[in-house]
């Protein structure tokens, strides 16, 4: 039996000047979102959930909290770039472009703009990368620059994650129960 590995992300080695990821999971953004991180991060201004405030503004509705947005397009980004990363170092240049809301599907990509050795970690780099995040009409809604250290292929710290079964696996077992 053959144990394939799945995706385990980016390494340093694996990050170039230049390259453009596209992130492959679009998320929309729904009412319920919006309110929950409202809620979650204690964000009293009404514009995010209140309609009659909200009619009021140039938006004439709800907009979506935009650290939803800059959480979001995080998100979308670890798969490809920071799945990996042991450390995020800093967010730079966050930038909201265009507003964002309740039903809005949201795709980011990122851009490699620099990577250097870690002069203190060898089993690691440190990457910057451009990111940003588009509405479905492919509208630029945020922008960030974000540097993060990354582990190398065959860090240490990577060995042995994922445990050994006490037993096989086999496919003419049924449910194991103890």
């Amino acid at each position: 039996m053959a144990i394939k590995e799945g995706w385990k992300g980016r390494f340093f080695e694996d990050f170039e000047v230049g390259d453009v990821y596209q992130h492959p999971l679009g998320r929309t953004v729904t009412e319920s979102d919006n309110t929950w991180f409202t809620l979650l991060t204690m964000n009293t201004n009404q514009t995010h959930f209140n309609t009659e405030y909200a009619a009021r503004s140039e938006f004439t509705r709800p907009l979506v909290v935009s650290t939803l947005t800059v959480a979001i397009a995080v998100g979308q980004s670890v798969t490809d770039i920071t799945q990996n990363a042991f450390a995020n170092l800093g967010w730079d240049e966050i930038r909201m472009t265009h507003p964002v809301f309740a039903g809005d599907t949201l795709y980011s990509e990122s851009l490699v703009l620099e990577k250097r050795e870690s002069g203190s970690r060898p089993h690691a780099g440190i990457v910057t990368v451009r990111t940003r995040t588009l509405n479905q009409d492919g509208d630029e809604v945020c922008s960030f620059k974000r540097t993060f250290y990354v582990y190398r292929r065959g860090a240490p710290q990577l060995e042995g994650l994922f445990p050994t079964g006490k037993k096989p696996l086999t496919g003419d077992q049924g449910p194991s129960h103890p």
